[in-house]
């Protein structure tokens, strides 16, 4: 793997990098309907259950931030409510597969234990065979979002975490392993180690989701945010590798800004550039489709060079 340099890329830095890369390919707006009017947005990539496409969403009103994740099949190019799936009261879904497991987990809000009147959250962990089989197995550190699992190649699971606070600053990915689910610990994700040269102080990010090379290096899917001046917010999709054995890991890259995606609504003005990244599906040919949040309003496809096939070629 290429190795790391020491300096910290903004996001100023990155996008000026990723100006002179190859600019994805195609974008097209994902369809919802069957949740009463409400908005779809910081999607799954679809993933296989049952012998069809899912993908799992978070579906709010434009107004609110009471968050609901169905899970949706497409019928005539519309992805509509699965009929009998659960329905989980958390935000930003997310899916791996793990030892056999389907693993889906989300954000829980709940009242904050000090500040009154604001909201907390910490992310949930479900197993199972299929959707309709879910249990829940781990419930994470208060205050962590951005928690995700990926089996490895020697069979243990990676964990990367993302604290905040005196460890993490706005936000900062950790990476610790453990041996099967039932080893993840509070303690574990607490005391997993930050990834070095990573994310400026006054910007943060975290690891949306995570794809097991075929070299044995992980492919990370994340994003990078920042504000401006006026506290706008900005949040860009990136990806890096990086090597479970070694805890290096490569530069950051972006693989797409908000201008990529076709225009639309935004949930607030402040929230207008912002991409959430969901998933990625490797299509084999060069090529990935890459499932995103924008504007924290709707959700999009867009398709791209597969970031990850460069890592492969390493190591």
């Amino acid at each position: 793997m290429q190795t790391r340099t020491l300096t910290r890329k903004t996001c100023q830095t990155l996008l000026e990098e990723f100006q002179r890369a190859p600019q994805p390919l195609r974008v097209e707006k994902l369809v919802f309907a069957g949740v009463g009017g409400r908005d779809v947005y910081n999607i799954s990539a679809p993933f296989e259950d049952d012998g069809e496409w899912v993908i799992a969403g978070r579906v709010e009103a434009r107004d609110s931030e009471q968050s609901e994740v169905y899970f949706f099949v497409e019928r005539e190019g519309t992805w509509v409510p699965r009929e009998g799936a659960p329905v989980f009261a958390l935000q930003d879904p997310f899916v791996s597969r793990v030892h056999g497991h389907l693993v889906f987990g989300g954000v829980e809000t709940f009242p904050h234990p000090v500040l009154h009147g604001k909201l907390y959250w910490r992310t949930v962990f479900y197993r199972g065979k299929t959707i309709n089989e879910l249990a829940h197995f781990f419930t994470g550190p208060d205050g962590m979002k951005d928690i995700r699992l990926v089996e490895l190649r020697d069979g243990s699971v990676g964990v990367f975490t993302r604290p905040q606070g005196e460890k993490g600053g706005r936000g900062k990915i950790g990476f610790t392993r453990i041996g099967a689910l039932d080893e993840l610990t509070v303690e574990a994700i607490e005391n997993a180690p930050l990834i070095d040269g990573q994310f400026a102080d006054e910007e943060w990010g975290g690891a949306n989701e995570v794809h097991l090379l075929g070299n044995g290096l992980v492919g990370v899917l994340g994003h990078i945010a920042c504000f401006d001046q006026e506290r706008n917010r900005h949040y860009y999709p990136m990806v890096f590798a990086f090597n479970p054995d070694t805890g290096e890991a490569s530069d950051m890259e972006l693989i797409a800004t908000r201008a990529h995606f076709l225009d639309g609504p935004a949930k607030r003005p402040d929230l207008a550039d912002v991409v959430f990244s969901g998933g990625l599906i490797r299509k084999g040919d060069g090529t990935a489709d890459f499932y995103a949040g924008t504007s924290d309003a709707e959700a999009q496809k867009l398709t791209i060079v597969d970031p990850f096939t460069k890592y492969e070629r390493q190591g």
